[in-house]
């Protein structure tokens, strides 16, 4: 029997209503040996539905981190945070002990990059644009990305009316290959989810799902973790906070209590 790949998928907000909806999607998608909880933060943080503001991904920075460590401790050989702005990817990475801390930008663009020299990333909002385009260079992938294209949505539209978001996205898409000249083409929200399908056999290029995305990326590196011992390195740049220096400064005393939790076995 094959070992369970136990994958933490979190929600990072205090608004626990999306939380059923990736559980879902999770349950499709996710391999037989894979046990996923969906978790999200606390409601203290705020109960923000999106982090489209920078000002709202400030405010849960200290949560996100603890819950991450949390998920260490608990065991998890993978997690996800699941946002497309990737926040706090390399902070919650270096809390993270010997599990494998993903998100969805880095983890889409990596895909998009086996099958395409460059890609565009489709967004809600222009306001997206800037801070997307800056994670984007900061992981050296700026000379592979042909564009953003926005379509003028917010995050919680996406869901609302179906139709809407397909054509707009497809719209959004098809110009970003004739006029932009991408190869494959990124979602850029999580909420963008169950759309990909349709556009990409349109377009006839790749249609990066960016919450498959990390998905799929956090159960490659579970197994490769457990079949090789592939694990965060905790050299140099790398170096977590010291357990002594943790305790002496009070950190972590208490185990983080998420918000909620959906386990999909």
């Amino acid at each position: 029997m094959e070992d369970i790949l136990k994958i933490m998928y979190l929600n990072p907000v205090g608004f626990d209503a999306y939380d059923a909806f990736f559980a879902e999607m999770i349950k499709e998608n996710k391999n037989l040996n894979t046990e996923v909880h969906v978790t999200s933060l606390k409601s203290s943080v705020g109960l923000m539905d999106n982090l489209e503001y920078r000002t709202y991904n400030a405010l849960i920075a200290s949560d996100l981190i603890k819950a991450t460590r949390q998920a260490s401790v608990e065991g998890f050989d993978a997690m996800i945070i699941g946002c497309f702005y990737d926040p706090y990817l390399l902070d919650a990475r270096e809390i993270s002990g010997d599990m494998v801390v993903v998100a969805p930008c880095q983890s889409s663009i990596e895909i998009a990059l086996k099958l395409s020299n460059k890609f565009s990333v489709i967004i809600g909002q222009k306001k997206w644009e800037h801070e997307m385009h800056s994670t984007i260079k900061e992981y050296g992938y700026g000379e592979h990305l042909a564009s953003f294209r926005d379509v003028g949505m917010n995050v919680c539209e996406f869901q609302k009316d179906h139709d809407i978001t397909a054509n707009n996205l497809f719209t959004a898409a098809k110009k970003a290959v004739n006029e932009d000249f991408a190869e494959s083409i990124i979602l850029g929200c999580t909420c963008e989810f169950g759309f990909f399908n349709e556009i990409q056999e349109k377009l006839k290029v790749p249609v990066i799902d960016p919450s498959l995305a990390a998905l799929k990326q956090a159960e490659q590196a579970a197994i490769l973790k457990k079949q090789y011992g592939w694990k965060p390195s905790r050299k140099w740049s790398c170096e977590p906070p010291s357990e002594q220096d943790i305790t002496q400064f009070g950190l972590f005393s208490e185990p983080y209590q998420f918000g909620n939790r959906i386990i999909v076995s």
